[in-house]
């Protein structure tokens, strides 16, 4: 079953439990819409509470891009108000308790890197270039780019990046843990698959637990993040899940997971 939207379409495969949301503008590089970014959010929100949906799949058509970035002229039609919280929309991968994965080819450049990095996982063709050029215009990334960036590369790189416009290769962003693979293109859909694969065999309500305690505890205070993580680890031990986890490695058997 397939939806479209301004610039991008959703794909469901209910049978395997998975979901697909392709950017698709062609001529332009999958650029993203203002409208874009706020039905992006409305659909992960509607992915997240869809019980059929196990894991999902973020990319762009093509072979050149990702995406190259968003509608700059669309930018000067929004007031300041609008644009301060742009990152709310941005954030939705994130947000979404279903493991969501990029896979990337080409130009991953302004709104489609920050929307790369607001991913679980990122799988990488080895034409990717990583990009935030948004300094150029007078302008700075203003959809989480500079925060996530920064956590997870290290401020003085994130510096190059940001106030430079440094390009990232993929060799570099694999170095620098931005990717977590990275394949010639025409291994790009197999390798993204394979990541997929071994979501499916988990628990859903575990994985969902697991993401929610990592993105919350993982730039606080230790003592914060262990609290979580107990909570969390109590929690799961009264689901079906565990249990069924407990008793399939017992019995030597492949878990049947409810996501309960």
């Amino acid at each position: 079953m397939t939806t479209s939207y301004d610039g991008f379409r959703v794909e469901r495969d209910e049978t395997r439990g998975v979901a697909t949301i392709t950017l698709d503008v062609p001529g332009k590089l999958n650029r993203v819409s203002m409208p874009a970014r706020e039905q992006l959010a409305a659909v992960f929100d509607e992915l997240g509470a869809d019980g059929s949906i196990r894991a999902i799949v973020f990319t762009g058509a093509g072979e050149k891009a990702f995406t190259a970035g968003g509608d700059i002229p669309g930018f000067l039609e929004r007031d300041p108000e609008h644009l301060s919280r742009l990152a709310r929309n941005v954030a939705a991968p994130e947000r979404c308790p279903k493991p969501v994965v990029a896979k990337l080819r080409g130009f991953c450049l302004g709104v489609g890197f920050e929307l790369a990095l607001a991913c679980d996982f990122r799988v990488a063709a080895d034409d990717l270039e990583l990009g935030l050029p948004e300094i150029g215009l007078g302008m700075l990334p203003g959809s989480g780019g500079t925060q996530r960036l920064a956590r997870l590369i290290g401020l003085g790189r994130a510096k190059d990046v940001v106030m430079r416009r440094k390009r990232i290769s993929a060799a570099d962003a694999l170095a620098w843990g931005l990717v977590s693979e990275v394949v010639p293109p025409g291994e790009l859909d197999a390798a993204a698959d394979r990541v997929v694969d071994e979501l499916l065999e988990l628990s859903p309500l575990a994985l969902a637990m697991a993401k929610r305690v990592l993105n919350h505890a993982y730039d606080g205070p230790l003592h914060v993040g262990l609290e979580l993580e107990g909570l969390a680890y109590g929690l799961l031990r009264s689901s079906h899940d565990f249990r069924e986890g407990v008793e399939a490695f017992v019995e030597k058997r492949k878990p049947e997971w409810e996501g309960r």
